[in-house]
Protein backbone atom coordinates (compact mmCIF):
# COMPACT_ATOMS: atom_id res chain seq x y z
CA UNK A 1 0.00 0.00 0.00
CA UNK A 2 1.15 3.55 -0.92
CA UNK A 3 0.52 6.86 0.17
CA UNK A 4 -0.14 9.72 -1.99
CA UNK A 5 1.83 13.01 -0.84
CA UNK A 6 -0.15 15.91 -1.92
CA UNK A 7 2.01 18.19 -4.30
CA UNK A 8 2.44 21.54 -3.60
CA UNK A 9 0.35 22.59 -6.60
CA UNK A 10 -2.51 20.50 -4.56
CA UNK A 11 -1.66 22.07 -1.71
CA UNK A 12 -2.37 25.72 -2.95
CA UNK A 13 -6.42 24.32 -3.36
CA UNK A 14 -7.04 23.59 -0.05
CA UNK A 15 -8.76 25.90 2.29
CA UNK A 16 -7.94 26.87 5.45
CA UNK A 17 -9.57 23.59 7.24
CA UNK A 18 -8.42 21.06 4.51
CA UNK A 19 -11.11 21.57 2.65
CA UNK A 20 -10.84 21.98 -1.32
CA UNK A 21 -11.84 25.48 -2.56
CA UNK A 22 -14.28 25.74 -5.88
CA UNK A 23 -13.18 23.83 -8.52
CA UNK A 24 -11.51 25.78 -10.94
CA UNK A 25 -14.14 25.68 -13.90
CA UNK A 26 -16.73 26.98 -10.75
CA UNK A 27 -14.21 29.27 -9.95
CA UNK A 28 -13.92 30.68 -12.86
CA UNK A 29 -17.65 31.38 -13.63
CA UNK A 30 -18.01 33.30 -10.54
CA UNK A 31 -15.32 35.71 -10.78
CA UNK A 32 -16.70 36.55 -14.41
CA UNK A 33 -19.97 37.60 -13.19
CA UNK A 34 -17.93 41.03 -11.59
CA UNK A 35 -16.03 41.81 -15.02
CA UNK A 36 -18.57 41.20 -17.02
CA UNK A 37 -20.68 43.86 -16.06
CA UNK A 38 -21.42 46.96 -18.90
CA UNK A 39 -18.32 48.97 -19.19
CA UNK A 40 -20.56 51.84 -17.96
CA UNK A 41 -20.17 50.80 -14.72
CA UNK A 42 -16.26 51.02 -14.58
CA UNK A 43 -16.54 54.25 -16.33
CA UNK A 44 -18.49 56.07 -14.27
CA UNK A 45 -15.85 55.70 -11.47
CA UNK A 46 -12.30 54.55 -12.84
CA UNK A 47 -10.25 57.18 -14.45
CA UNK A 48 -10.21 57.73 -18.11
CA UNK A 49 -8.14 54.88 -18.99
CA UNK A 50 -10.77 52.66 -16.82
CA UNK A 51 -7.71 51.11 -15.17
CA UNK A 52 -9.19 49.07 -12.04
CA UNK A 53 -5.82 48.75 -10.15
CA UNK A 54 -3.55 51.07 -7.55
CA UNK A 55 -2.61 54.31 -9.05
CA UNK A 56 0.80 55.78 -7.92
CA UNK A 57 0.70 59.06 -6.55
CA UNK A 58 4.52 60.42 -7.09
CA UNK A 59 2.76 63.88 -5.99
CA UNK A 60 0.57 64.83 -3.61
CA UNK A 61 -1.24 66.87 -5.47
CA UNK A 62 -1.77 64.30 -8.69
CA UNK A 63 -5.38 63.60 -10.27
CA UNK A 64 -6.31 59.99 -10.27
CA UNK A 65 -5.42 60.48 -14.05
CA UNK A 66 -1.91 61.22 -13.42
CA UNK A 67 -1.39 58.87 -11.07
CA UNK A 68 -2.69 55.96 -13.09
CA UNK A 69 -0.20 57.18 -15.58
CA UNK A 70 2.49 57.37 -13.08
CA UNK A 71 1.72 53.99 -11.94
CA UNK A 72 1.47 52.51 -16.24
CA UNK A 73 4.93 54.46 -16.45
CA UNK A 74 6.41 52.52 -13.31
CA UNK A 75 5.40 49.45 -14.51
CA UNK A 76 7.21 50.43 -17.86
CA UNK A 77 10.44 50.68 -15.75
CA UNK A 78 10.21 47.55 -13.40
CA UNK A 79 9.81 45.32 -17.02
CA UNK A 80 12.89 47.45 -18.26
CA UNK A 81 11.07 48.31 -21.22
CA UNK A 82 12.40 50.81 -24.17
CA UNK A 83 9.67 50.18 -26.49
CA UNK A 84 9.06 47.53 -29.63
CA UNK A 85 9.02 44.79 -26.97
CA UNK A 86 6.62 41.38 -27.02
CA UNK A 87 4.04 42.16 -23.79
CA UNK A 88 2.34 39.55 -22.32
CA UNK A 89 -1.04 40.82 -20.22
CA UNK A 90 -2.54 38.34 -18.40
CA UNK A 91 -6.23 39.35 -16.88
CA UNK A 92 -5.66 42.86 -19.22
CA UNK A 93 -8.96 44.16 -18.08
CA UNK A 94 -10.66 47.07 -19.83
CA UNK A 95 -7.09 47.25 -21.65
CA UNK A 96 -5.50 50.21 -20.05
CA UNK A 97 -1.99 48.77 -19.51
CA UNK A 98 -2.42 46.60 -23.00
CA UNK A 99 -3.38 50.25 -24.74
CA UNK A 100 -1.06 52.40 -22.98
CA UNK A 101 1.77 50.05 -23.55
CA UNK A 102 1.02 49.50 -27.05
CA UNK A 103 0.80 53.25 -27.83
CA UNK A 104 3.24 54.94 -25.57
CA UNK A 105 5.79 52.07 -25.82
CA UNK A 106 5.52 50.70 -29.12
CA UNK A 107 4.73 46.54 -27.54
CA UNK A 108 3.31 44.38 -29.45
CA UNK A 109 0.96 42.85 -26.74
CA UNK A 110 -1.32 39.98 -26.42
CA UNK A 111 -4.20 40.85 -23.85
CA UNK A 112 -6.00 37.59 -22.26
CA UNK A 113 -9.42 37.88 -20.52
CA UNK A 114 -12.44 35.66 -19.60
CA UNK A 115 -14.90 38.35 -20.18
CA UNK A 116 -16.14 38.77 -23.49
CA UNK A 117 -17.41 42.63 -22.77
CA UNK A 118 -13.94 43.48 -22.01
CA UNK A 119 -12.64 41.99 -25.05
CA UNK A 120 -14.61 43.98 -26.85
CA UNK A 121 -14.14 47.00 -25.08
CA UNK A 122 -10.44 46.82 -25.63
CA UNK A 123 -10.88 45.69 -29.42
CA UNK A 124 -12.90 48.78 -30.01
CA UNK A 125 -10.54 51.10 -28.11
CA UNK A 126 -7.50 49.78 -30.16
CA UNK A 127 -9.52 50.58 -33.43
CA UNK A 128 -9.93 54.06 -32.00
CA UNK A 129 -6.57 54.85 -31.09
CA UNK A 130 -5.20 52.86 -34.50
CA UNK A 131 -3.57 50.20 -32.54
CA UNK A 132 -5.34 47.38 -33.87
CA UNK A 133 -2.04 45.92 -35.37
CA UNK A 134 -0.03 45.93 -32.11
CA UNK A 135 -3.24 44.45 -30.23
CA UNK A 136 -4.30 40.47 -30.06
CA UNK A 137 -6.82 40.11 -27.77
CA UNK A 138 -7.69 35.91 -26.09
CA UNK A 139 -10.77 35.19 -24.77
CA UNK A 140 -10.96 32.72 -22.49
CA UNK A 141 -9.19 31.61 -18.96
CA UNK A 142 -5.52 31.77 -18.81
CA UNK A 143 -5.55 28.86 -17.04
CA UNK A 144 -6.87 27.06 -19.93
CA UNK A 145 -4.88 28.63 -22.76
CA UNK A 146 -1.64 27.08 -24.55
CA UNK A 147 0.27 30.19 -24.34
CA UNK A 148 3.25 29.98 -27.56
CA UNK A 149 6.19 32.50 -28.30
CA UNK A 150 8.79 34.15 -26.83
CA UNK A 151 7.45 37.32 -24.55
CA UNK A 152 9.82 39.47 -23.48
CA UNK A 153 7.35 40.85 -20.47
CA UNK A 154 4.44 39.64 -18.65
CA UNK A 155 2.49 41.05 -16.41
CA UNK A 156 -0.47 39.98 -13.94
CA UNK A 157 -2.23 43.20 -12.56
CA UNK A 158 -4.62 41.79 -9.82
CA UNK A 159 -5.64 38.98 -11.35
CA UNK A 160 -3.32 35.96 -9.86
CA UNK A 161 -5.90 36.44 -6.88
CA UNK A 162 -8.78 34.69 -9.08
CA UNK A 163 -6.77 31.75 -10.16
CA UNK A 164 -6.99 28.54 -8.13
CA UNK A 165 -3.88 26.98 -9.54
CA UNK A 166 -1.58 29.92 -9.01
CA UNK A 167 1.93 27.91 -9.34
CA UNK A 168 0.47 26.58 -12.71
CA UNK A 169 -0.16 29.81 -13.90
CA UNK A 170 3.05 31.25 -12.92
CA UNK A 171 5.01 28.16 -14.23
CA UNK A 172 2.98 28.69 -18.42
CA UNK A 173 4.04 32.27 -17.49
CA UNK A 174 7.77 31.66 -17.01
CA UNK A 175 7.63 28.97 -20.16
CA UNK A 176 6.24 32.00 -22.05
CA UNK A 177 8.79 34.44 -21.48
CA UNK A 178 11.99 34.68 -23.26
CA UNK A 179 15.88 34.16 -21.44
CA UNK A 180 15.93 36.89 -19.17
CA UNK A 181 12.24 37.96 -19.65
CA UNK A 182 10.51 39.72 -16.96
CA UNK A 183 7.53 39.32 -15.19
CA UNK A 184 5.43 41.63 -12.94
CA UNK A 185 2.70 40.68 -10.32
CA UNK A 186 0.82 42.93 -7.96
CA UNK A 187 -1.97 42.11 -5.54
CA UNK A 188 -3.70 42.76 -2.80
CA UNK A 189 -3.15 40.32 0.30
CA UNK A 190 -3.37 39.59 3.94
CA UNK A 191 -0.36 41.21 5.88
CA UNK A 192 0.74 37.84 6.93
CA UNK A 193 -0.31 34.12 7.90
CA UNK A 194 -1.86 34.71 11.15
CA UNK A 195 -4.43 37.14 9.72
CA UNK A 196 -5.28 35.57 6.74
CA UNK A 197 -6.19 32.57 8.95
CA UNK A 198 -8.41 34.82 11.32
CA UNK A 199 -9.69 37.39 8.61
CA UNK A 200 -10.26 35.45 5.59
CA UNK A 201 -13.83 34.13 6.67
CA UNK A 202 -15.51 36.98 7.91
CA UNK A 203 -18.66 38.91 6.88
CA UNK A 204 -16.46 41.71 5.17
CA UNK A 205 -13.92 39.70 3.60
CA UNK A 206 -16.10 37.05 2.25
CA UNK A 207 -18.03 40.62 0.63
CA UNK A 208 -15.45 41.32 -1.18
CA UNK A 209 -13.99 37.90 -2.30
CA UNK A 210 -17.39 35.91 -3.17
CA UNK A 211 -20.08 38.61 -3.32
CA UNK A 212 -18.18 41.05 -5.33
CA UNK A 213 -15.51 38.83 -7.28
CA UNK A 214 -17.60 35.44 -7.27
CA UNK A 215 -14.14 34.22 -6.32
CA UNK A 216 -10.90 35.28 -5.27
CA UNK A 217 -8.30 34.18 -3.01
CA UNK A 218 -6.52 36.81 -1.26
CA UNK A 219 -3.95 34.93 0.43
CA UNK A 220 -0.55 36.24 2.30
CA UNK A 221 1.93 37.66 -0.36
CA UNK A 222 4.43 35.38 1.32
CA UNK A 223 2.37 32.56 -0.73
CA UNK A 224 2.62 34.43 -3.81
CA UNK A 225 6.50 34.74 -3.65
CA UNK A 226 6.84 31.30 -2.93
CA UNK A 227 4.30 30.46 -5.76
CA UNK A 228 6.68 32.68 -7.81
CA UNK A 229 10.00 30.93 -6.98
CA UNK A 230 8.49 27.01 -7.81
CA UNK A 231 7.86 28.31 -11.17
CA UNK A 232 11.38 29.00 -11.58
CA UNK A 233 11.74 32.70 -11.29
CA UNK A 234 14.68 34.77 -10.09
CA UNK A 235 12.86 37.31 -7.79
CA UNK A 236 14.39 40.68 -8.27
CA UNK A 237 11.94 43.61 -7.05
CA UNK A 238 9.32 43.94 -4.16
CA UNK A 239 7.26 47.40 -3.74
CA UNK A 240 4.73 48.25 -0.78
CA UNK A 241 2.28 49.92 -2.58
CA UNK A 242 -0.46 50.00 0.00
CA UNK A 243 -0.73 53.63 0.75
CA UNK A 244 -1.65 54.54 -3.07
CA UNK A 245 -4.06 52.15 -3.10
CA UNK A 246 -5.88 53.37 -0.01
CA UNK A 247 -5.99 56.96 -1.90
CA UNK A 248 -6.88 55.56 -5.01
CA UNK A 249 -9.90 53.42 -3.82
CA UNK A 250 -10.73 57.09 -1.78
CA UNK A 251 -10.94 58.78 -5.17
CA UNK A 252 -13.22 55.58 -6.72
CA UNK A 253 -15.55 56.23 -3.77
CA UNK A 254 -15.94 59.50 -4.34
CA UNK A 255 -16.69 59.33 -7.75
CA UNK A 256 -18.94 55.86 -7.60
CA UNK A 257 -21.14 58.14 -5.14
CA UNK A 258 -21.19 60.87 -7.30
CA UNK A 259 -21.76 59.31 -10.54
CA UNK A 260 -24.22 56.90 -9.16
CA UNK A 261 -26.96 57.48 -11.32
CA UNK A 262 -24.64 56.13 -13.74
CA UNK A 263 -24.42 52.76 -12.14
CA UNK A 264 -27.72 52.36 -11.42
CA UNK A 265 -28.52 52.85 -14.85
CA UNK A 266 -25.86 50.91 -16.11
CA UNK A 267 -26.80 47.95 -13.61
CA UNK A 268 -29.62 48.53 -10.98
CA UNK A 269 -28.79 48.20 -7.41
CA UNK A 270 -24.86 47.85 -8.28
CA UNK A 271 -24.01 51.20 -6.20
CA UNK A 272 -24.50 49.95 -2.97
CA UNK A 273 -22.49 46.95 -2.73
CA UNK A 274 -19.64 48.67 -5.05
CA UNK A 275 -19.26 51.33 -2.40
CA UNK A 276 -19.38 48.56 0.64
CA UNK A 277 -16.50 46.90 -1.11
CA UNK A 278 -14.58 50.28 -1.71
CA UNK A 279 -15.04 51.15 2.37
CA UNK A 280 -14.50 47.41 3.36
CA UNK A 281 -11.00 47.42 1.35
CA UNK A 282 -10.09 50.55 2.66
CA UNK A 283 -10.75 49.72 5.96
CA UNK A 284 -8.17 46.80 6.34
CA UNK A 285 -5.14 48.54 4.82
CA UNK A 286 -2.16 48.39 6.88
CA UNK A 287 -4.12 46.16 9.53
CA UNK A 288 -5.32 43.42 8.05
CA UNK A 289 -4.05 43.66 4.45
CA UNK A 290 -1.21 45.01 2.12
CA UNK A 291 -0.76 45.51 -1.39
CA UNK A 292 2.33 44.45 -2.37
CA UNK A 293 4.12 44.32 -6.16
CA UNK A 294 7.13 41.93 -7.51
CA UNK A 295 9.40 41.82 -10.24
CA UNK A 296 10.94 38.52 -11.24
CA UNK A 297 13.42 37.63 -13.76
CA UNK A 298 13.29 34.20 -15.84
CA UNK A 299 17.29 34.07 -15.34
CA UNK A 300 17.76 30.16 -14.37
CA UNK A 301 16.61 26.95 -15.33
CA UNK A 302 12.47 26.15 -14.77
CA UNK A 303 11.74 23.49 -12.07
CA UNK A 304 12.38 19.92 -12.98
CA UNK A 305 9.85 17.11 -12.12
CA UNK A 306 11.18 15.04 -9.10
CA UNK A 307 10.39 11.24 -9.95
Amino acid sequence: MTTEVPTETALLHTGRDGDFALPPDEARRATNQHYELPPEVFTAFLDARVKYSSALYRDPQQTLEEAQTAKLHFVAERLGLRGGECLLDIGCGWGSLTLFMAQEYGCEVTAVTPSAPQAEYVREQAARAGLTGRVSIRIGSYSDMEVEGRYDAATMLGSIIHMPDRVDALRKTYRALRREGRLYVSESCFRNEEVYQEFANRPGTKHVTERIFGFADMVPFSQLIGATESAGFSLETLDDLTAHYHRTIEEWERRALANSDRIEAAAPGMTAPLVEYLRTANAGWGYTSKHYALTAVKSRLGPRTVR
